[in-house]
């Protein structure tokens, strides 16, 4: 199977990251650069970050603000992330100070950090307080902590040798396993620019047990489909911008994303203006806006934004992997009919900060393709051979009836609960339901990457790249006429849309949205699961619907129904074997214009080919050309087996050789025995 077929020329980058060394009852902190030169790599930088800065996040105690006080706000809620990335950047700068005095973090990073929140946080006040009524408690937020991140290196005697796992004193935070990296050869940093990710950020597919369900579905629910084709931005289309979350602010983000469907995206947009953008999608009545953050290689390229903010000055480096397929499917509502989305609605999902936060918002969802009936949240897959990284974004899918956005921009929507019902007062709307995937290999975990590159997600620079920050953004720009054709479609129980039907893929009845454009003819090899003493096992069933149902709970987030506790929400997953590959990924050419680089598909991949079985409620669904079976909505809340898919190559997913060749036999002894009739009878021919 092809892997990143782009190269790029051997050259020395001089890489500039952070290191941090604990030791001595104190922390100290160097600023490391090391060569990835022709000889070398990026795993002779022995880059290290061994702390994160921890501060109560502003945006989600702000869920009343009042229209007047909203742009200077916004404002001064991106003036807070700016403050953090300053203050995580000196930390990285500090290791003589570090070393000299073991305060220096809390008297010199953490203590100023804390006036300047404070000074924001007295202007958010002032702000609502002209116009309405004055918050109270947001002078409690202004105080930060450097704390351990879990990425800290293992210590020479630790008798962890090349060992990959979680054995460096990771912390349990929200549930969250954030266990370090056990002792890599880099000395356990994890990652090109020394902030993740680690070895424990990657969990092997194979050894995660099936934990998809969806609510069940009722006579009345909308069982359509209907599925917008944007392409996978071919166009290179980035910037590190967040138009929802920091309107106004250049580099909102402080990380980049990709953006597929509206081509002026950026912090600046005018509802206007992206209303008459143009837009990648088939259907020129889809100008919505998706994205997300890039997934980057660890393999020392120098992208375009490497000295820039959101790029290498924040620590997201190393090679932007342009994705293989995305994508866009809505889908109905288990209980009834959904209605439409208001022009210009916007949605995140997922929690950008969760790694600090804990895990409330988190909305990640990591797999393979063949394996997608298992999900991780706070984990990366170690995918097999043939098999490709996937990440799925089931988005909210209740709207409030009356706003399109909200001070936090969350509380105007919210999740249906373990039903498929929406909290009172909301109405179901078409839910996106997003699929990315990914040709990349899994990394070599033994060797810190060198062999084959560590991959993760940009993030903000005190997130570390870990999973669980995964998240996802929408605007809706579908022309009215466009969306009305969406919900009537859905509402009918048809299949619609410019992405639907590509592939020759039939609709089901809940199958899962298949692998689209996948061109896995082979089973994926499995590795055998290696067990992980530590391994705190998984939670319950789950609600995380694959056949599109929201995940559960009430409200702007995930809530009590089993959904972020021990009976929905997965729990951390077990620490991976380590699962190294041979090939070695490399760059390529520089990408068109605007800003950065991006690395082209694969040769022979598109972006249409869907042919999975998609399902009447939109899940996820199973991995490879022929997606999960449709009779999975046979029997509500279940999957169908691996394997079960329908057959029609030489051989079922999850069939075995040994089957094939069983099923292959009788038919070629048939074939031997007709052949040999022949001969017998021109030969008998021939003597008389």
């Amino acid at each position: 199977m092809a892997r990143n077929t782009r190269r790029r020329p051997k050259q020395r980058a001089t890489l500039a990251a952070f290191a941090l060394i604990l030791g001595g009852g104190g922390m100290m902190a160097a600023n490391v650069y090391a060569s990835a030169t022709e000889e070398g790599g990026t795993g002779d930088a022995r880059v290290l970050s061994g702390a994160t800065i921890d501060c109560p996040d502003v945006t989600t105690r702000l869920t009343s603000v009042p229209e007047q006080a909203r742009p200077e706000v916004d404002k001064e809620l991106a003036a807070l992330d700016a403050q953090i990335a300053d203050a995580y950047k000196r930390l990285g700068e500090s290791a003589e100070a570090l070393l000299q005095d073991p305060g220096f973090a809390d008297n010199a990073i953490a203590g100023p950090l804390k006036e300047k929140r404070s000074a924001a946080l007295a202007r958010i006040a002032t702000a609502i307080d002209r116009v309405g009524d004055r918050p109270e408690g947001l002078e409690g937020l202004a105080a930060c902590a450097v704390r351990e991140s879990g990425n800290a290196p293992a210590q020479p005697d630790a008798g962890q040798g090349d060992q990959a796992g979680d054995g460096g004193g990771g912390q349990d935070q929200g549930g969250q396993d954030q266990g370090g990296n056990g002792g890599q050869d880099q000395g356990g940093n994890g990652g090109q620019a020394g902030n993740g990710p680690v070895a424990g950020d990657y969990a092997d597919i194979t050894s995660v047990q099936p934990d998809v369900s969806r609510p069940q579905q009722t006579g009345n629910a909308s069982r359509g489909t209907f599925t917008s084709e944007c392409g996978v931005n071919e166009n290179g289309v980035f910037n590190s911008d967040n138009v929802i979350a920091a309107p106004g602010v250049s580099n909102g983000a402080h990380h980049f994303h990709d953006y597929i469907g509206n081509q002026v995206t950026n912090a600046f947009s005018s509802d206007e203006d992206l209303a008459e953008a143009d837009t990648s999608c088939v259907d020129q009545g889809d100008r919505s806006s998706y994205y997300w953050p890039v997934l980057r290689l660890q393999n020392g390229v120098q992208e375009q934004d490497a000295n820039s903010p959101g790029g290498g000055i924040e620590g997201n480096v190393g090679e932007i992997v342009t994705p293989k397929e995305v994508t866009l499917t809505f889908v109905g509502n288990p209980q009834g009919e959904v209605t439409a989305m208001p022009r210009l609605l916007r949605i995140i999902t997922g929690d950008a900060k969760s790694f600090v936060n804990g895990p409330g918002n988190a909305n990640a969802s990591w797999s393979c393709t063949g394996f997608e009936d298992r999900q991780l949240t706070d984990k990366y897959p170690l995918c097999p051979q043939g098999s490709d990284v996937v990440r799925t974004f089931d988005f909210q899918s209740c709207w409030d009836g009356r706003n399109t956005d909200s001070a936090n921009h969350r509380t105007h929507m919210a999740f249906v609960d373990a039903r498929g019902n929406c909290p009172s007062g909301f109405k179901p709307v078409p839910q996106l339901v997003q699929r990315i995937v990914y040709d990349v290999d899994a990394p070599s975990l033994n060797d810190g990457g060198k062999t084959t590159p560590l991959f993760a997600v940009d993030s903000f620079p005190e997130q570390l790249h870990k999973p669980i920050t995964d998240h996802g953004d929408f605007i809706n720009v579908f022309d009215e006429d466009l969306m009305n054709e969406m919900v009537q479609c859905i509402n009918e129980g048809r299949t619609c849309g410019a992405g639907a039907g590509d592939g020759g893929g039939d609709s089901g009845d809940g199958g899962g949205g298949g692998d689209a454009g996948g061109d896995q003819g082979e089973e994926p090899q499995q590795p055998e699961p290696t067990a992980t003493p530590d391994d705190p096992g998984r939670g319950g069933d789950g609600d995380q619907g694959d056949g599109g149902g929201d995940k559960p709970g009430g409200g702007d987030k995930p809530g009590d129904d089993g959904d972020q506790g021990d009976g929905g929400r997965q729990q951390p997953s077990a620490a991976p074997a380590d699962n190294p590959a041979t090939e070695q990924p490399a760059g390529g050419d520089a990408a068109e214009q605007p800003d950065v680089k991006a690395s082209a598909p694969a040769a022979g991949t598109g972006t249409g080919d869907q042919g999975g079985d998609k399902g009447d409620t939109g899940g996820k669904g199973g991995g490879n050309d022929g997606g999960q079976a449709a009779e999975a909505a046979e029997v509500p809340g279940s999957l169908p087996e691996l394997g079960a898919e329908d057959r029609t190559g030489a051989q079922a997913q999850g069939g075995s050789l040994a089957e094939t060749g069983a099923q292959l036999w009788p038919a070629a002894l048939g074939g031997v025995l007709v052949i040999f009739g022949f001969f017998v009878l021109r030969s008998v021919r021939h003597n008389a």
